[in-house]
């Protein structure tokens, strides 16, 4: 397929700078893939769109306030770090702008320096010198990493704004978003309803955004993010399946996840490891039933997935109603069921 077939007409006032409180009370489009109706409600509704024995799968992912500005050497230059891997013994990997070469020093507030070892076309490493562990220091230095759409500055609300109420397992550089929309509230309404949940891991990296650069889609490379799905959330999505119930990601991330576990292992088990997985229309879904989704980006391989679960056109008539009604879009926006 054709890279252009995923841009649809936008307009950026539409993108949310902030959430709406309390989360729960965002829009929801729901988008019945079959028939192509949709409707417009509320994330509150939920409970009422779900069945009792249906299975939500949420991705426990905690975001690292992952990005530090320090000031290159010898100029005193302000560079901005985003701290996306590490790789042990203090190196991690990196996402810097500019030019740097090998040996060169930045320095931090707080009595922290790293240098630079690695810069090339695999990407950026740096070795960081801190007083602490460089996940403790970046717990007190570091900003939230709001995405570049957002076009504010990281602020101390985005600290609870841009987790999830499942967050739980520090090492994601951006929040898996249609989990945001969750409050403990809505989760006591739907475990009532009869609707279960079950967690699995992704940690969002690099490879959830890289831009779909070739015109031919199914040429797209996807970055590796490491991900994990346990043997309870495995008994449990089986259980529901056995029953009738319907397995509902909460997210891209969580559908990459339980489709990577699902084709790794030849079957839904219990599987550790990274993801490179690229849905596009034509994949198989072996395990992901429904989808909870915020809005995403013209052109990107999170349309690109959404797509091949609802359909092409099906999509590209739901994002022109999400348009017409001014659906809030992206991280702090309103969401999607396709159900």
């Amino acid at each position: 397929m054709n890279l252009s077939e995923f841009d649809f007409p936008f307009d950026p006032t539409l993108i949310a700078s902030e959430p709406v409180l309390p989360r729960h009370a965002a829009r929801l489009l729901c988008l019945d893939p079959r028939t192509g109706t949709l409707s417009n409600r509320q994330v509150a509704d939920l409970p009422e769109l779900l069945a009792p024995g249906d299975l939500l799968v949420v991705n426990d992912t905690k975001v690292l306030a992952a990005r530090l500005s320090g000031r290159k050497q010898p100029t005193g230059t302000v560079v901005e770090v985003l701290f996306v891997k590490d790789c042990g013994d203090a190196v991690w990997e990196v996402m810097l702008k500019g030019h740097f070469r090998v040996g060169q020093t930045i320095l931090f507030d707080g009595d922290a320096s790293a240098t630079v070892v690695q810069r090339d076309e695999h990407g950026t490493k740096i070795k960081v010198v801190s007083p602490v562990p460089v996940v403790d220091f970046l717990r007190a230095h570091g900003r939230m990493p709001l995405p570049p759409y957002i076009k504010r500055s990281a602020q101390s609300e985005d600290q609870v704004w841009y987790q999830t109420c499942f967050a739980d397992r520090e090492g994601a550089i951006a929040a898996p978003t249609a989990g945001l929309h969750f409050t403990p509230e809505l989760m006591v309404r739907l475990r009532d309803r009869g609707v279960e949940t079950a967690v699995v891991t992704l940690h969002v990296g690099p490879g959830t955004f890289k831009p779909v650069v070739v015109e031919r889609i199914e040429e797209h490379q996807m970055g590796a993010e490491w991900f994990e799905v346990s043997v309870r959330t495995v008994e449990a999505i089986l259980k529901t399946k056995r029953a009738g119930g319907r397995v509902v990601a909460v997210g891209t991330t969580v559908v990459r996840a339980l489709e990577s576990a699902a084709l790794q292992a030849g079957g839904l088990h219990a599987t550790v490891g990274e993801s490179r997985l690229f849905i596009s229309p034509g994949f198989h879904f072996n395990v992901v039933d429904a989808l909870m989704t915020n809005f995403h980006l013209p052109r990107t391989t999170l349309l690109m997935l959404v797509s091949a679960l609802a359909g092409v056109e099906v999509m590209r008539n739901a994002y022109a109603e999400a348009v017409s009604r001014r659906y809030r879009f992206y991280s702090y926006g309103d969401a999607m069921l396709i159900l």
